[in-house]
């Protein structure tokens, strides 16, 4: 199945983002909406956010060093757990005390005046609310480009895995992560729109505010999430367990072995796994059979699985049985049948 496009999707959002945060707040000046600048700012943080995820994918590809011998395959970890929180601290909660700060002073109904612009010369007149309608409909439309984008890619990252499981067992969080923000611009800018509509049509200046309050309330439920997800990655996941049952098929496949005793595995990076192994390898094995066989078993796993980067085999009998019970049992083979 074709890799799914990261950096693709990262720059589709930043674009997108970058145009839609200039609307936003020029929406927002003219009509005065305080759910409208919530947005605003929702969008600029987005196009922050989307810079500093490039910066992490363009990191984590310089080669290893002395001081970094596994190489930075981590950074794509790192900055997607910052994203995270400038979501919540930027984005969230912004908008949470603004919409609190109107709330308590009894808000600002959003302009209702006609509004006036000089165009080559020309006087151009247009309501202030519908410029703002005009705005967070346009909005609409880029954000929905950028969703359409994201969800592809994360299909094919998915790899027909249901929503729940494959954004909680990525091992890969830009793409998640980018859909996750493209998903509640869209349900942000909906509330949006509905604040700014009640509050023209009723009159009452509270509408607003209280949209913002929402839309802060929604960032930084998604920002915790996002940071819950990214912080498993960060510290050390393991491997999916249907590619830790998957080294254990083609392990165990190789002549010379026995069965495997102990199966660990580490994310660096999306792409980038250490995989520990004890074997117990077959008694009547020679020296230069043992060094042998163990050179076909990191060449045929690197073929089928090119992200087991790192290898390490230790010939042990006695292994303590980590991380094989759960993989031996997808595997489709018996640890009693052994």
């Amino acid at each position: 199945m074709t890799a799914a496009n990261t950096k693709k999707v990262v720059i589709a959002a930043l674009s997108g983002n970058v145009a839609i945060a200039v609307c936003k707040f020029t929406a927002a000046f003219l009509s005065g909406s305080t759910a409208t600048l919530a947005e605003a700012v929702h969008s600029l943080a987005d196009s922050g956010n989307q810079l500093l995820l490039l910066i992490g994918i363009g990191l984590a590809i310089r080669p290893a060093t002395e001081k970094f011998p596994f190489g930075r395959a981590a950074e794509r970890y790192f900055w997607p757990f910052v994203v995270a929180l400038m979501l919540f601290s930027v984005g969230g909660a912004f908008a949470i005390i603004e919409g609190i700060i109107h709330l308590i002073h009894g808000g600002e109904t959003p302009a209702n005046g006609v509004l006036q612009f000089d165009v080559f010369g020309k006087t151009i007149s247009c309501h202030a609310a519908y410029l703002n309608y005009g705005v967070l409909g346009t909005s609409f439309l880029f954000e929905a480009m950028s969703f359409r984008v994201a969800l592809r890619e994360f299909k094919v990252l998915a790899k027909g895995q249901p929503l729940r499981k494959a954004l909680f067992e990525a091992r890969d969080p830009t793409i998640p992560l980018v859909l996750a923000e493209d998903t509640t611009a869209l349900f942000g800018l909906g509330i949006a729109l509905a604040a700014v509509v009640l509050s023209g049509a009723t009159g009452n200046a509270w509408w607003d505010p209280l949209g913002s309050l929402i839309i802060g309330v929604l960032l930084c439920a998604v920002a915790v999430i996002l940071a819950r997800v990214t912080h498993g990655l960060l510290i050390g996941e393991s491997a999916t367990l249907e590619d830790q049952a998957h080294v254990l098929r083609v392990v165990e496949e190789v002549e010379g072995v026995d069965r495997v005793t102990q199966l660990l595995t580490m994310h660096l990076g999306p792409d980038e796994v250490v995989l520990a192994l004890k074997i117990a390898f077959r008694p009547d094995i020679k020296l230069f059979e043992l060094e042998e066989t163990t050179n076909l078993i990191e060449a045929k796993l690197r073929s089928v699985m090119p992200q087991m980067r790192k290898i390490f085999i230790e010939p042990d009998s006695k292994g303590d049985g980590r991380g094989l019970k759960n993989a031996r049992a997808l595997s489709g083979v018996d640890e009693a049948s052994l």
